[in-house]
């Protein structure tokens, strides 16, 4: 620290001593700090004590103040809600048992109204919420009244909102907070795993960085990471197909441990596990849960409890349980498939040994033998400490018209006053006068293009010039949706007698016929009849039937990840295998140097195949599947605008591949430079039918706009019906104000979020430099297969697919 004022930590060194712990130097850190009045963030690593390093700084603070102030002074945000108990509960024993007598309450959308009543008539000196809550908050008529006395504002887990449209809202609510009194207000961030510490302060201070503390813990937290090793990797690897086989491996482990928690990627996933291993070890039921977001609240609950208890053995989940819950009697995890990034990786490890000095341990189980690949990254990332960056986004403007309707549908807002708070915001410094002036004109008339609908022009502007709503079912319709996060509409699932499972979505539903069964929540349900967005099912005693799919559980390899494999891949190249992991999958890599190559760091490897579907022509860049997606649809529209030719698509993080039915040479093409730079915006737009995805993402930014009202609570509006609404005001701003905000930021979106336009420059740049190296092959090589299986996936059944696969497989060994 700067200063070399020193400050009285006695009441916390004794509170530590009780509990026979000693607080690392990061923590005295973090309580100098908070005590000399200073903002700043933490970075330290998961149950090493962050949570105490930064409450026990406000304990500590609130005992040495002579004046006792009442009402709310300490706001503690989490992310998810599934963290909030448990942090609120640890705020309340150390308060209580320091002395302070604080009350510590928790507010987020699973609190009864009845408790939320109450803390509107006496707010609690700490709460614990959520950002969605905050702006509940903020849209209460005396909002300014509630945080009058508020002193300090905590954001945990600062690294999952940083780079989100939650993270934009968080930093409006900030800008207000710093805003509302004179005193300065204390705010600090805690993160586990993040690259960009200095941007992603910032992004936390806006306009108040001066004199800020980023104390880094220096703590070698211990993980130790094992790879299940297959007996042997597979000629040709195909996703989810070796996973599957070595659950009689992890069946010992669950065994060996008091508690463990396996995770998925996607929910899919968690399902599926969760059947096989019901399937395979009976003797398991009632020990093993599973746990996801689309399960009824109270199921999660009774999970998250039970392993509190110890009662249950193993819990199959998804992210839903990555963050801080202080789980104590976990001393596991499993991680089933490639995570897709380092920090997320990281962040699950540390779920075991979840406190200061433990060990935690992690097995990493691939799904398929090229994952080896990503555990040797995965292991040597951690060890080096390398973490991906948070890129945070810049000018949304769907969160900003909703945040200026909250507000008044609250107290209200004086323009010149609120426009100061939100240009000091890292989100919306680059702000113009016409774009501030644009979005008041949208939520006063509907803007340009509807400002002829009533409904649209939600806001009035009073005599004194405050905005303000004062029709009451605008303000409730409000209230109802404000919020970010916009997820495909999903159908409600209930047995017949009206007990509620949890949700699926509606395209899922509405490929099932009545009598249909399917799986979820590790049930066989028959679906007996489908009305109002609600599924009503019985059980089934058949043991097939689809598992449901949801849309947006899907990740792409992080940059870093993309980096560190291609290094791994170049080591395989000049024979360097180093770890168990790479020995592993040495056979599989040279077998596939003498089928076709292995790439060299300076080197893009082409492969192309012709069968009876045609010419398949596979891609290595190894940059992820997002931008793969894109280098796909950019390849095949250059190559398709020197004749016509039609392709059929589909990628991994790996590679991609172009298929079809005619018979060409992929030479005749690389002529044409199909990876220059040149016109590549455009090139683009047509290719990837920029119009039909902007439509697509407008859908997203009207509903946080408020321009589309998504339906009362058990009265929701279609998927139909929303994606109508959302097509029609899209094309009347395409048609009649083309200038419009909404429709800007749609497209920009698909470029720079769905798309990472900065990545597939990047990609494209490293490509220019790189030498081409074309293999014509007669048969599939490990680097292609798992991209043609993927392919058919999408055509045959399970046990069709698994059929064909060993057609293929005795093909190529034959």
């Amino acid at each position: 620290m700067t200063s070399k004022t020193t400050f009285d930590f006695t009441a916390a060194q004794r509170w530590f001593n009780a509990k026979g712990w000693q607080p690392h130097a990061f923590q005295q850190d973090c309580w100098q700090a908070l005590l000399q009045g200073k903002s700043g963030l933490l970075n330290a690593p998961t149950g090493s004590g962050k949570t105490y390093a930064i409450w026990l700084g406000c304990v500590l603070a609130a005992l040495q103040n002579s004046s006792k102030t009442t009402g709310l002074q300490v706001l503690w945000v989490t992310p998810l809600r599934a963290l909030a108990k448990d942090i609120r509960n640890a705020m309340q024993m150390a308060s209580n048992e320091m002395g302070l007598h604080w009350q510590v309450g928790l507010r987020t959308g699973d609190t009864s109204t009845k408790e939320r009543q109450n803390q509107m008539k006496t707010m609690p000196q700490a709460l614990v919420t959520t950002p969605e809550s905050i702006h509940v908050l903020l849209a209460q008529k005396d909002a300014p009244k509630l945080f009058k006395n508020l002193k300090t504002i905590v954001v945990d887990e600062w690294h999952e909102l940083v780079g989100s449209k939650r993270g934009v809202q968080m930093e409006l609510a900030l800008a207000y907070f710093r805003h509302l009194n004179p005193k300065p207000i204390q705010t600090w961030a805690v993160s586990a795993t993040i690259g960009n510490l200095e941007e992603a302060t910032q992004v936390l201070l806006g306009d108040q960085l001066e004199d800020c503390a980023i104390i880094k813990a220096d703590i070698d937290k211990k993980i130790e990471i094992e790879t299940l090793l297959p007996d042997h990797v597979d000629t040709l690897p195909w996703t989810g197909h070796l996973g599957l086989n070595m659950l009689p491996r992890i069946l010992p482990i669950l065994e060996a441990n008091t508690s463990t928690l396996l995770f998925t990627n996607v929910r899919s996933q968690t399902e599926i596990w969760y059947q096989k291993m019901m399937d395979q070890a009976p003797e398991l039921a009632g020990l093993v849960a599973m746990h996801h977001g689309s399960l009824d609240l109270a199921v999660r609950q009774w999970v998250e409890e039970a392993l509190h208890a110890g009662k249950l053995k193993c819990v199959v989940c998804t992210s839903s349980l990555d963050l801080g819950v202080d789980f104590r009697p976990v001393d596991m995890v499993i991680q089933v498939g490639g995570p897709k990034g380092v920090a997320r990786f990281f962040q699950r490890a540390g779920r075991s040994g979840h406190r200061p000095g433990a060990t935690s341990k992690i097995y990493f189980l691939p799904t398929h033998s090229l994952e080896l690949i990503e555990a040797a990254v995965l292991k040597e990332a951690i060890e080096q400490e390398q973490f991906e960056s948070r890129t945070p986004l810049l000018n949304c403007y769907d969160v900003l018209v909703q945040y200026l309707v909250t507000l008044a549908v609250g107290p209200g807002f004086y323009p010149e006053e609120i426009h100061r708070q939100i240009k000091s915001t890292h989100a919306y410094k680059g702000l113009t006068d016409k774009e501030w002036a644009w979005c008041l004109e949208f939520i006063t008339t509907g803007g340009h293009s509807l400002s002829a609908y009533d409904e649209f022009a939600k806001v009035e502007i009073m005599p004194d010039g405050l905005y303000k709503v004062n029709d009451r079912r605008t303000a409730m319709r409000h209230r109802l949706s404000m919020g970010t996060i916009v997820g495909d509409p999903v159908v409600k699932v209930k047995y017949l007698s009206g007990a509620y499972i949890g949700t699926v979505e509606e395209s899922f539903i509405s490929s099932l016929k009545i009598g249909d069964t399917f799986w979820f929540a590790g049930i066989n349900l028959e679906l007996v009849r489908f009305k109002d967005l609600t599924a009503h099912v019985r059980k089934s005693k058949k043991k097939t039937g689809p598992i449901p799919r949801w849309g947006g559980g899907k990740a792409s390899f992080t940059s870093l990840l993309s980096n560190q494999l291609r290094k791994k891949i170049h080591d395989a190249s000049v024979g360097k295998f180093e770890g168990p992991e790479m020995n592993c999958i040495k056979p599989l890599l040279e077998k596939q140097g003498k089928l076709s190559a292995i790439p060299r760091q300076n080197e893009l490897l082409i492969e192309q195949i012709k069968s009876d579907e045609g010419t398949h022509i596979y891609i290595y860049p190894f940059e992820g599947k997002y931008v793969h997606e894109v280098l796909a649809a950019l390849t095949a529209y250059r190559i398709s605008v020197s004749q016509p030719i039609s392709f059929s698509i589909a990628s991994n993080d790996y590679g991609f591949e172009l298929l079809t039915d005619q018979d060409i040479e992929i030479e005749d093409f690389l002529e044409l430079d199909l990876f220059s730079m040149e016109y590549l915006l455009e090139d683009i737009k047509a290719s990837i039918n920029n119009t039909e995805m902007a439509k697509r993402k407008f859908r997203d930014i009207a509903t946080i706009a408020g321009l589309i009202f998504q339906g009362f609570p058990g009265k929701g509006m279609s998927f139909k019906y929303l994606q109508a609404s959302s097509t029609m005001i899209y094309k009347v701003f395409e048609d009649y104000d083309p200038n419009n905000l909404l429709l800007k930021q749609a497209n920009e979106e698909v470029l720079s979020l769905q798309f990472e336009r900065s990545r597939l420059t990047e990609s494209l740049r490293l490509i220019n430099q790189q030498k081409i190296i074309v293999r014509k092959l007669r048969k599939p090589t490990p680097f292609c297969f798992p991209i043609m299986v993927d392919r058919l996936r999408e055509k045959f059944t399970t046990e069709m697919l698994s059929e064909r696969i060993a057609r293929m497989q005795l093909d190529f060994t034959g």
